[in-house]
């Protein structure tokens, strides 16, 4: 009798970018106890992740900010605009690291808190690795209400290029192209809801909320949901001074 045979748990490949050695040998063990994640490669400076990405094709790219010979904003702007671009995770320090809104222009996906739980780092990348965005929404809510209130120029070093306007980030003329409940529910994701919140809300099913979020991906030309934050509050939807929600993680 023939036993029947378990399917193959997808591998989730991940490079990391980070100048420090320790910071990558702690970040490869806690990734590599993870039946369904990987480690493929290991850069030291934003040069050598570019090159890696393109040479190895990982499916995330953990990226640091702060790296030698090039910064980890423009090593993720030219990871995630090539031909075959990986997800980028940018790893900050959130508090101090004042070029997180650069890097969410640049084309990350999220970002790594330097001090989260480990098993949070790993929820983290599955979840950019499924096409998602971020880990906490609320999190996101704190971090782009702070960061779009500065110039990016303010926000990045001398030492880091500004980052060139995007089709994929469009002002508040581009909502002219949305219906009302689209705008309803972008004012929602922008305010840090999740899905099934919003579907709380609006009196929706989760599965509904979800083919309005795809539809405003299409109609706004955005990468994923953390544009979608950045234009509802770049387009004045969420007020900057509205305050954060209770966080609910």
């Amino acid at each position: 009798m023939t036993r029947p045979t378990t399917p193959a748990v997808p591998v989730v490949r991940v490079l990391l970018a980070d100048d420090q050695p320790l910071v990558r040998a702690a970040l490869e063990m806690v990734i590599t106890e993870a039946e369904d994640l990987e480690v493929v490669g290991e850069a030291g400076n934003g040069a050598e992740a570019v090159r890696l990405a393109e040479e190895l094709r990982p499916d995330v790219v953990v990226m640091d900010i702060r790296m030698p010979v090039l910064d980890g904003i423009e090593a993720t702007r030219r990871v995630t605009s090539g031909p075959s671009p990986a997800r980028v995770v940018v790893l900050t320090t959130f508090d101090e690291d004042e070029n997180v809104y650069a890097a969410l222009h640049a084309g990350a996906s999220g970002f790594l808190v330097k001090d989260m739980a480990l098993d949070d780092i790993l929820d983290a990348i599955r979840v950019v690795a499924a096409g998602e965005a971020l880990l906490s929404p609320s999190v996101t809510r704190r971090l782009i209400a702070e960061f779009t209130a500065r110039p990016v120029l303010a926000a990045a070093p001398a030492s880091v290029p500004a980052p060139s306007p995007s089709p994929s980030l469009p002002g508040a003329d581009r909502l002219a192209a949305i219906t009302e409940r689209e705008r309803e529910i972008l004012t929602l994701v922008g305010r840090g809801l999740a899905n099934p919140e919003i579907a709380t809300e609006l009196v929706l099913s989760p599965a509904t909320v979800k083919t309005y979020i795809t539809r405003l991906l299409t109609k706004l030309a955005a990468r994923d949901r953390v544009q979608l934050v950045i234009l509802a509050y770049e387009s004045g939807l969420v007020p900057l001074t509205a305050g954060p929600s209770p966080d609910r993680r």
